[in-house]
């Protein structure tokens, strides 16, 4: 089953709003890209509005780096989801390992918030993902179908199917390893299984599951080669315009 590509460029905190402008401005240029594949632009939030708005009429998109899982409340410093739809965003990303391993998200509380993007129709980027000490001791597999199960325990079918899947091993985030292509099929494909299970076969065939993990234009054409990849989720070589384009730009002809 043929599944549409997503690039999604996570600039994590970086640029500010009028670099975010001119890099929009300039990217728009290459909006042609989007033909071929989603495009996501995910600045921080102040950004997202000034973004969306540089963005708007053509067919790239725009997201968010996090939500809270509540629509309104005594949160300081937190965003809700209707706030980032107000602000241009359709996507969002929930669960990256920074947030994870930083910020000290749970399982429980990633599923708090993929539960509130999907209720709001948000897109959400769902990332999971291993250290290395996890894949050492060979538990690579179980981690993230853990982080799976934890997140989509309340969801059903119907309302998880636009989610999509980002598998970002902790070890190659930022650090200039990247994942073999074998590594990163393999794991797509236990993902996919888990899918099934959970699922079932219809969902499992066009659920979109992404690589991240220290993507770049060298390795991009060769991640997205493998059928079981079905998108990027890169951070460092998505703050410029050009690098970014390149990326996008490999994903192969339908």
């Amino acid at each position: 089953m043929h599944r549409r590509k997503i690039i999604a460029a996570n600039w994590k905190m970086n640029k500010s709003i009028s670099a975010a402008e001119t890099f929009a401005r300039e990217f728009s240029r290459r909006s042609d890209l989007a033909d071929a594949c989603d495009i996501v632009i995910i600045p921080p939030f102040f950004s997202v509005r000034p973004v969306a708005d540089t963005l708007a009429g053509t067919q790239i998109h725009v997201g968010a780096q996090d939500l809270h899982w509540e629509a309104s409340g005594a949160f300081t410093g937190e965003v809700s989801a209707a706030m980032l739809q107000d602000a241009g965003a359709t996507y969002v990303i929930v669960g990256h390992s920074e947030r994870r391993h930083l910020m000290g998200e749970s399982d429980a509380v990633v599923a708090k918030k993929l539960a509130a993007a999907l209720r709001a129709s948000l897109i959400p980027i769902l990332c999971v993902g291993e250290t290395l000490a996890e894949r050492e001791a060979g538990r690579q597999t179980g981690v993230v179908e853990r982080q799976l199960t934890t997140a989509f325990e309340a969801v059903d079918e119907r309302a998880a199917a636009p989610t999509v899947i980002a598998y970002e091993p902790v070890w190659a985030i930022g650090t200039g390893r990247t994942a073999s292509a074998e590594d990163a099929v393999a794991m797509h494909r236990a993902i996919r299984d888990w899918m099934q299970t959970r699922f079932g076969e219809t969902a499992a065939a066009v659920a979109r599951i992404q690589y991240g993990g220290s993507v770049n234009p060298d390795n991009a054409a060769e991640l997205l080669a493998r059928e079981d990849i079905d998108g990027l989720l890169v951070g460092g070589a998505s703050l410029d315009a050009g690098s970014f384009a390149a990326i996008a730009g490999a994903v192969p002809a339908a």
